[in-house]
């Protein structure tokens, strides 16, 4: 049993899907599975509701239960971070102090959404919130759907707030990470993860440390591959593994019309290969009979079994 958490966090944290029966209910049984089958294949850790695990469209009785089940389920065999976004501060305090309770390690927190903070606004929000915080906490960096970068200099000054340990960035904007890796050279135990899954690879290999990769809920024994071949520069085993990863992300992901397709397609191919359920919480609606179909043709085409 793990007692407690080394810093800085290295490896493959998987950002969960939310299996749901309906609106309102989580899919259990699938949730269990899916715990099992990202632990098995090699993961240092889980990152339940984030955008991946469709936080914003989730109830709070359902976040809370999400946190509960998942700590239960986990049982600390690797460590749990709670995303706790949200655009009410009272709130965002509720998530953590629940996930405190249920012995998750930390909470994720991206700004608050709807109204723009500037960054002196962003630094005080940090500083306020951490005065009350029960967990450590990693600053998530989601500008695309919170309209807010957290800027190097904002960072520098939140890396001096007690308990604020690390930082995920899903940008996608690499010049802006280098910026960060340069800005944090001398914070050797904050933890700087990207979601990004396709260039992974190369973040880790100029000293990153890892990647809170969505295909990891399918196939987390591919993407812990492809962080541990980074980390030794194996690049013979490297480019392979690499194209797989481009592989799902150019098919998988794209089977649809909408932004949204990112999110059908990883929560399909999870249906196809029987780990939970595939239903959508609101505004957003399932692949439909044609779409799954061709998810399965493109899991079937890259020998998904052999991947697992």
């Amino acid at each position: 049993m793990r007692e407690t958490l080394k810093l800085p966090l290295k490896g493959i944290i998987p950002p969960l899907v939310t299996p749901l029966l309906d609106n309102d209910s989580i899919d259990i049984k699938g949730l269990e599975r899916l715990i099992e089958h990202v632990i098995s294949g090699g993961v240092c850790g889980v990152f339940i509701l984030g955008t991946t695990g469709e936080f914003a469209s989730l109830s709070y009785k359902l976040r809370i239960e999400m946190i509960e089940r998942t700590c239960l389920l986990v049982n600390r065999r690797v460590p749990v971070l709670v995303g706790i976004t949200d655009s009410a501060f009272t709130e965002s305090l509720n998530l953590a102090r629940v996930a405190a309770v249920c012995r998750a390690d930390a909470v994720v927190l991206a700004p608050p959404y709807y109204f723009t903070p500037r960054q002196p606004e962003l630094l005080e929000y940090l500083q306020r919130i951490m005065v009350q915080m029960p967990l450590p906490l990693f600053i998530y960096n989601m500008p695309v759907h919170t309209k807010v970068t957290f800027e190097p200099e904002t960072l520098i000054a939140a890396a001096d707030i007690n308990g604020i340990i690390g930082m995920k960035d899903s940008s996608s904007n690499l010049a802006y990470i280098k910026q960060v890796q340069y800005a944090l050279r001398d914070r050797h135990n904050f933890t700087f993860m990207v979601g990004p899954e396709e260039f992974m690879s190369e973040f880790v290999i100029t000293g990153g440390h890892g990647g809170v990769n969505g295909g990891a809920n399918m196939f987390p024994k591919l993407y812990v591959e492809l962080y541990n071949a980074s980390v030794i520069r194996d690049f013979k085993k490297i480019i392979p593994l690499q194209h797989k990863v481009m592989q799902i992300s150019t098919t998988i992901y794209k089977v649809g019309l909408y932004e949204s397709s990112y999110l059908k397609g990883l929560k399909c191919a999870l249906s196809v290969m029987g780990i939970c359920n595939d239903f959508m919480a609101e505004p957003f609606r399932r692949f439909k009979k044609p779409e799954r179909e061709k998810i399965r043709k493109l899991l079937d085409e890259l020998n998904y079994s052999e991947l697992l």
